[in-house]
């Protein structure tokens, strides 16, 4: 199976996740084989994660932000959608729908 290429700008935002990740888990004290396990990847997995790779299984991202207690912080995404917000709001005004 092919892995997925992003865009250099998409890959930096995948990085940036990582360490997010890594540094939520160091903050933790935990290790990665602690962590590891209790999601139920290998450590290698989670050495990608942390270094934000994009061939890893969102479901693997997923597992490590319940161990690390942040995968609440998934349902943010999108709460504040202003670029959706001022589409809508376009949509909504223009001159041919108001006939």
């Amino acid at each position: 199976m092919r892995g997925i290429k992003l865009l250099p700008k998409h890959k930096k935002v995948l990085s940036g996740l990582g360490e997010n990740i890594k540094l939520a888990r160091l903050r933790r004290k935990l290790t990665a084989e602690q962590v590891a396990e209790r999601a139920g990847i290998s450590r290698r997995t989670l050495v990608s994660i942390e270094q934000g790779a994009e061939s890893v299984a969102i479901g693997s991202y997923v597992q490590v932000l319940v161990v690390l207690g942040l995968s609440d912080d998934i349902f943010l995404v999108g709460k504040d959608d202003t670029l959706g917000r001022k589409l809508q709001d376009a949509d909504l005004i223009n001159p041919k729908r108001n006939l």
